[in-house]
């Protein structure tokens, strides 16, 4: 139905058409066309120019242009019908459909035993596993398995044809064939199953059964090989003739066109007033918000490995400047949840809902840290953590699927995507509505920066306070990146409707639709649209709506990627790595499911009317990853580790110089490959997260080139600091104390006991890091120093340094409850050491009071 509220600017059109815009960053502006247009060069789809004078004349002042890239397949000339793609998907259709029509397990089996290759495969090779006691459920689970053409999984000797072999290699399997199947006293094979195959087994049908249960939307084990089988006919591989045109599941069907264009964005950066003001509002909906981290994944390109056990670990076990990855995404919430009470005066808790898997055991990992870490002092109520199943792997030859050794096929996590469906499963949508939430904040566990100044909070703050469905945090795209783009998405239906809504194409998706990959021009067409960061804003109950759907649109973005090698050990201890991948979801596809309907093809202000949209900011202050390991000899630090640290480094001189504090400027990633960083800072989130309010905790000063700067405090006042060397505060209570709940968990009280530092007019001088030292690793902050000043706070303790030069090595060490001031005495550096009176313990001697101005956020010093 139509969207209410104003009427946009309408045109009627019959013909496919293909604008060229630049995107607007003012709120929600689309923008006028104008004559330019483009023409591309796609394979299946058609691309048409077409100028529209009288649209253009309405500015002649001022014209912006728009690319259109549709989807509508031209020339089409299907398959010959004998083919065995078209046969083998024909067959599974129609077997899908007959299940869908049975209404009890007992009538599933008898569709599913009357399947030819069923009937084949269980009179010559089933019946160790008829008699194996298996339930009723689990021999449908195995006969599906077979009726999905997989019946090499469960081979004795699983499917060795997939992979070239020599003639040695196959005599070899050959020779560990006839040992593993002799009895002992010479005689063949047995009819029965071993206990270790047993114990497989049981493991093979756990997988099928979580398989079967959460693609039941799509016919379960059977749909997902058809989804599989679908989607690899559209991706051209040698050796495999049939095509067949785009048919993106759930996205495009019941559509008769597809046009994408380059959306209207509000730039952060441009727009500061306004950014201010969302900043404000999501800070003020925080009671309102949940936190969503969808870490099922299995982080292959990292190659994280414990240095003790050798076992291989998920990217949230990163020990990342100088803690987990995970631990860096609490700590930036707590970062928000501070500033909320240090402006409102009340404590909030924001619930956390984390999504994993059992891929490295990545559920026990993250599970085990939040137990050791005694849930972050939040309580363990407020976590909801939820396992995604993992999924079998294909190859991209012929969507068979890959095993490891009898019984045991290659799985993966079946991509973010699955969140919305298994959060409805799992009940995760009413854990949140039993905690008031209404909308929640999205972010990946590899991108560092996310929380950096306001993106964050201005993305939720516009979400909620305009009751938007999903809100994507963009940014410029970067050449080469694996990442997909936000567009503005027009569909027209076929009721005659015109769809609109903001959505994402991933950059596995670009050849559907003719988007190249090469290194970008200021002019190319993916310069024109902005990243997909997988930083969302998304409103509860409309994503509950979708995941709770029993059809395909539960699983939104079905793709699949296969342009990833698939590296695995077989049952002989032999490596391969094939060319593979697995049905996949994305989450931020969800959008496609939030369009909103016109009568009439719309032009102009088209996005200040959807339910979806775009908040845009300086990329470094939106994504960098930590995904991938860099080489030995690697010269990209592009989605590493070390080339994510540069960018936290980028934004510290941003965010210090403005305070007038001279630091040497970070240079392009060439620069530093072999020589490290020119300086490392690393500054608590609490300081914030804001910078606005950042910068008036510092001013003035100097940090020289090969220094280091940690603060973990959040009560702090830098005043005309001159660091020459290092300097390093921690505390125990950055932003509170602990108090025990009734279920025995610490609870951080913000504000309550806090740590406090000032230091003014204050030199620091000494060697610091010794930037020679081969084995520093600087994205860990693990590095040898020389020397160092460091101030270490226990509990409430506070540390004033005025007037004085403190050279050298130094450690001061301040009890609980007691303030040391550091002045300049006549035989050098004089100490004092004093109790906090009593009625301070709480408040402490001093600490900043926060004050909303109009859209701004002003700190004053109250001193007791």
């Amino acid at each position: 139905m139509a969207h209410g509220g104003s009427a946009p600017v309408l045109h009627n059109h019959n013909s496919l058409r293909a604008l060229k815009f630049k995107p607007s960053r003012s709120p929600f502006f689309l923008g006028n066309p104008c004559h330019t247009s483009i023409s591309l060069n796609f394979s299946s789809y058609a691309i048409v120019s077409w100028n529209h004078p009288r649209l253009c004349a309405q500015s002649r002042d001022k014209c912006f242009s728009v690319t259109c890239v549709s989807t509508v397949p031209v020339e089409y000339a299907p398959p010959a019908p004998e083919s065995d793609w078209l046969k083998e998907i024909g067959r599974l259709k129609a077997l899908r459909k007959d299940l869908d029509g049975c209404r009890t397990l007992g009538e599933k089996l008898k569709v599913v035993s009357s399947d030819s290759r069923v009937e084949l495969f269980f009179k010559s090779r089933g019946n160790k596993f008829v008699g194996a006691g298996l339930s009723r459920f689990q021999l449908y689970l195995l006969k599906c398995v077979v009726a999905a053409g997989q019946e090499h999984v469960l081979s004795e000797f699983g499917r060795e044809c997939e992979l070239e072999m020599s003639s040695v290699r196959k005599a070899l399997y050959s020779l560990a064939e006839m040992i593993e199947n002799w009895d002992g006293n010479g005689g063949g094979k047995g009819e029965s199953l071993k206990g270790e195959e047993t114990v497989v087994l049981e493991s093979l049908l756990k997988m099928l059964g979580e398989v079967e249960q959460f693609y039941d939307c799509i016919g379960g084990i059977v749909g997902y090989q058809l989804s599989v089988l679908e989607l690899l006919t559209q991706i051209p591989h040698e050796g495999r003739k049939i095509h067949i045109p785009l048919l993106r599941t759930n996205k495009f069907l019941g559509r008769q066109f597809v046009e994408i264009h380059p959306p209207t964005v509000l730039d952060l950066s441009e727009n500061t007033e306004y950014a201010s003001k969302a900043a404000l509002w999501g800070i003020e909906g925080l009671p309102d918000l949940g936190e969503i981290y969808p870490l099922g994944g299995s982080a292959d390109r990292l190659g994280l490995v414990d240095t003790e056990t050798g076992e291989c670990l998920p990217a949230a076990m990163l020990p990342y400047c100088g803690r987990t990855l995970l631990e860096g995404l609490i700590r930036d919430l707590q970062a928000r949840e501070f500033l909320y009470f240090k402006l409102y005066g009340k404590q909030c808790i924001t619930p956390v809902s984390i999504m994993t898997s059992a891929a490295k055991k990545n559920h026990l990992h993250i599970t085990g840290l939040c137990e050791k870490l005694r849930w972050f002092g939040r309580g363990r109520l407020n976590f909801r953590i939820f396992d995604q199943p993992l999924v079998p792997a294909v190859t991209a030859e012929d969507g068979q699927w890959i095993v490891e050794r009898p019984l045991v096929p290659v799985c993966k996590p079946g991509g973010h995507g699955v969140i919305w469906k298994l959060a409805h499963d799992k009940g995760v949508f009413k854990w949140f509505n039993n905690h008031g939430r209404k909308g929640a904040t999205v972010r990946q566990i590899s991108n560092v920066v996310a929380a950096t100044d306001l993106t964050l909070l201005a993305l939720a703050g516009i979400g909620l306070r305009h009751r938007k469905k999903l809100g994507f945090a963009s940014c410029q795209r970067n050449s080469g990146a694996t990442e997909g783009i936000n567009v503005l998405l027009e569909k027209k239906n076929l009721d005659g409707k015109w769809a609109y809504g903001v959505s994402c194409v991933e950059y596995t998706e670009f050849d559907k639709f003719g988007i190249t990959v090469d290194h970008l021009s200021h002019n190319s067409l993916q310069a024109e649209f902005p990243a997909n960061t997988n930083i969302l804003y998304v409103d509860l109950h409309s994503a509950e709506l979708i995941g709770s759907s029993r059809d395909e649109s539960s699983l939104p973005g079905m793709v699949l990627n296969v342009k990833k090698p698939i590296t695995y050990v077989d049952h002989f201890g032999m490596k391969h790595c094939v060319s593979g991948g697995r049905l996949e979801c994305t989450m931020q596809n969800i959008a496609d499911n939030f369009s909103n309907t016109f009568p009439s093809r719309c032009y102009k202000v088209v996005e200040d009317a959807l339910d979806t949209f775009i908040v845009y900011n300086d990329r470094r202050k939106v994504t960098s990853s930590a995904k991938k390991r860099r080489g030995h000899t690697g010269k990209s630090l592009h989605q590493t580790p070390d080339g994510s640290l540069l960018d936290i480094m980028r934004n510290a001189y941003d965010l210090l110089s403005y305070c007038g504090i001279e630091i040497p400027k970070v240079e392009g990633n060439d620069v530093y490959v072999d020589s490290g960083p020119p300086f490392l800072i690393f500054l608590h989130p609490a300081l914030g997260p804001l910078w606005e309010v950042t910068r008036q905790k510092f001013q003035g000063g100097f940090i020289s080139k090969g220094s280091e700067l940690q603060i973990e405090v959040a009560e702090f006042l830098w005043r005309d600091v001159q660091l020459h060397g290092s300097l390093i505060i921690s505390s125990e209570n950055v932003m509170g104390s602990a108090t025990t709940n009734e279920d025995g968990d610490p609870i951080l009280q913000y504000g309550r006991r806090c740590a406090k530092c000032k230091l003014k007019n204050v030199k620091v001088l000494n060697d610091g890091i010794d930037w020679s030292y081969g084995e520093n690793l600087y994205w860990k902050h693990e590095v040898q120093r020389f020397e160092a000043l460091k101030v270490i706070l226990h509990g409430n303790a506070e540390f004033e340094a005025i007037d004085v030069v403190i050279q050298g090595n130094h450690v001061f060490d301040v009890p609980n409850g007691h303030r040391m001031q550091i002045t300049s005495g006549k035989s050098g550096l004089e100490i004092q050491l004093k109790p906090i009176e009593e009625e301070l313990m709480d408040s402490g001697t001093w600490f900043w009071n926060y004050k909303i101005t109009g859209t701004h956020i002003q700190l004053e010093l109250t001193e007791i």
